[in-house]
C-alpha cells in the first residue's frame, strides 16, 4: 500500500519536495492510515508533516475521546498539532441547514485558515476509493451530469487566491486495504458509530446499496465507479477549457448571451453553452430546464421559466435572463420591519438577515456583508422608490438606483417591487448589488450580517 500511495502522489503531482503538509485526522481508520503512510513516506517525499483535528461536538464525550486520541497520536510521532472545537448542531440550527453540510463547511474553512496562517502548502485528507464510489453513485442517483459524476477531485484549491491545495492521496486505495494496513502495523483507530446510522442516506448507500450491487451485479463496482469519475473529470476539464473563449465572446454582458450562431453548433456544444451560461448567472437548473432553455435560444419556444423566478427569452439575437416577480397588487408598494437576525416574506420574496461570525466573514465576497454593530436590531425593507440613491461599496460616489438598474439591464416591470433595506433613512442594501459603502463589513469589524433574498416558489 505504501508503494501504491507513493505512485499515486507522484503520478498526480499531489505533493512536492520541501512542502509543509497538514494532515486532517478525525481519528477514523482512513485518516489515521493516511497519517501513518505519510510518516513512512516523509523522508522519501521530503516533506514536513503536522496534524489537524476538528471536533464537531456532535457526540459528546465520544467526540472528546476522538480528539484526545488524535492528540496522543500526534504527540507520539512528535508532530505539531492544531485542534478546534465547534458546536456544529447549534450553527446548523441557527442557519436552518443540515448538520452534515454545515460540519463540512466549518471544517474546511478552519483547515484553510490554519493552513494560511501557519504557512502550509497543502492539506491532506483521507478520502478513499470507496468514498469516491459512494459519491459518484449518490450523485448519479440525484441526476448529476459530468461535473457531478467527476466525484471527488484528487486536488482542489481553497483560500485567498486559491493558494491552499487540498489533496487526496488515498483515492486509489480501498477502505479494506486501509484497515488491513492498520492491522498489519498494530495501529488502532476510532470507530464513529454515526457511520452506521441508517437515517443518513450515504450510510444506507454504503451498507445496503453498494454491497447489493457488488454481490448481485458487479464485484468490482467500486472500481468501476471510480474509473467513471476519472473519465468524467477529464471530460469536464476539456469542456471547461474549450468553452471559456466561446463564452467570453458570446456573453457580452451579464444576463445576455449572443445566440445568433447557436444553430450552427453541435448538440453537445449547445448544451454546454447553456449550462455554462446558467452557472455564470448563478441560476440552479435541471436537465429539463437546460433543454427548454436551449430550445428557447434556438427560438423553437418563445420563453423559458427557470428556478428561482428567472425567465429567459431571445431579444435581438441575444438570450436574455431576467428575474420575474409577481405583481404587488393595487398598492404597488410595501414597507416591512426586518429583525436582525431574522426573516420576513413580502411580495413573493423571503428576505433574511443572516449572522456571519467574524472568523467566517473574511471568506465572503467583498461588498456582500454589512457590519452587525452598525445595523442594530431592525432594518426597514421596502420596494424601490423613484429617486432612491446610495453609494455601493468600493465605488466612488452615490448613484441613483434607476441608473444602476439601467446598467444591469433590469426590466422596468420588476423594478417596482425591487427589495431595498434601510437603516433609519440610509439605504444599506439593494438586492443584486453591493452593500452600502458606509455600512460595508471589512476585516477587523467584528461580526457581520448577510442579507439574502429568495423568491418563493
Amino acid at each position: 500500500m505504501r508503494e501504491q500511495v507513493l505512485r499515486y502522489i507522484r503520478e498526480r503531482k499531489l505533493i512536492s519536495p520541501g512542502e509543509r503538509v497538514l494532515v486532517a485526522v478525525s481519528g477514523g481508520a482512513d485518516s489515521v492510515a493516511l497519517l501513518r503512510v505519510l510518516l513512512e513516506l516523509r523522508s522519501e517525499l521530503g516533506i514536513v508533516l503536522a496534524v489537524a483535528h476538528f471536533n464537531h461536538g456532535l457526540r459528546g464525550e465520544t467526540s472528546d475521546k476522538d480528539a484526545h486520541f488524535v492528540a496522543e497520536t500526534a504527540r507520539g510521532h512528535k508532530l505539531d498539532l492544531f485542534l478546534a472545537q465547534r458546536s456544529v448542531s447549534d450553527y446548523a440550527a441557527m442557519h436552518r441547514r443540515s448538520v452534515e453540510s454545515v460540519g463540512r463547511e466549518l471544517r474546511y474553512e478552519w483547515l484553510t485558515n490554519i493552513a494560511e496562517q501557519a504557512r502550509f502548502d497543502a492539506v491532506a485528507t483521507g478520502h478513499t476509493l470507496d468514498d469516491q464510489a459512494e459519491t459518484v453513485l449518490m450523485k448519479f442517483l440525484r441526476g448529476a451530469g459530468s461535473k457531478g459524476l467527476a466525484g471527488i477531485y484528487p486536488e482542489m484549491r481553497r483560500g485567498e487566491n486559491r493558494q491552499i491545495r487540498f489533496v487526496r492521496p488515498f483515492l486509489s486505495t480501498t477502505r479494506a486495504e486501509v484497515e488491513a494496513y492498520l492491522s498489519s502495523i498494530g495501529q488502532p483507530w476510532r470507530e464513529d458509530e454515526s457511520n452506521l446510522d441508517q437515517r443518513f442516506r450515504r450510510n444506507r448507500l454504503r451498507h445496503e446499496l453498494l454491497p447489493l450491487l457488488e454481490r448481485e451485479y458487479n464485484p468490482n463496482i467500486c472500481h468501476v465507479l471510480s474509473e467513471s469519475a476519472e473519465i468524467s473529470r477529464a471530460e469536464e476539464e476539456y469542456w471547461q477549457a474549450a468553452l471559456e473563449p466561446v463564452v467570453t465572446v458570446w456573453r457580452d454582458m451579464p444576463g445576455r448571451l449572443c445566440v445568433t450562431d447557436l444553430g450552427t453548433t453541435r448538440l453537445a456544444m449547445q448544451r454546454r453553452l447553456m449550462k455554462r451560461f446558467l452557472e455564470l448567472e448563478g441560476i440552479a437548473f435541471t436537465f429539463r430546464h437546460l433543454e427548454r432553455l436551449r430550445l428557447c435560444a434556438l427560438q423553437e419556444v418563445p420563453s423559458c421559466k427557470l428556478p428561482g423566478g428567472w425567465m429567459a427569452q431571445v431579444d435581438g439575437g441575444h438570450l436574455v435572463v431576467t428575474k420575474h416577480r409577481p405583481p404587488l397588487g393595487e398598492s404597488d408598494g410595501y414597507t416591512v420591519e426586518l429583525p436582525v437576525p431574522g426573516e420576513i416574506s413580502v411580495s413573493g420574496v423571503v428576505v433574511r438577515a443572516v449572522p456571519v461570525p467574524a472568523q467566517f466573514a473574511a471568506q465572503a465576497e467583498p461588498g456582500t456583508l454589512l457590519r452587525a454593530e452598525a445595523l442594530g436590531e431592525r432594518l426597514i425593507v421596502r420596494n424601490w422608490w423613484p429617486g432612491d440613491r446610495y453609494r455601493p461599496a468600493h465605488s466612488g460616489s452615490e448613484e441613483k438606483l434607476k441608473r444602476l438598474f439601467s446598467k444591469r439591464h433590469v426590466p422596468v416591470m420588476p423594478r417596482r417591487s425591487w427589495p431595498v433595506a434601510l437603516k433609519d433613512r440610509d439605504i444599506v442594501y439593494v438586492y443584486g448589488f453591493a452593500v452600502a459603502e458606509d455600512y460595508c463589513w471589512r476585516v477587523g469589524d467584528g461580526d457581520a450580517i448577510r442579507i439574502e433574498c429568495t423568491t418563493i416558489a
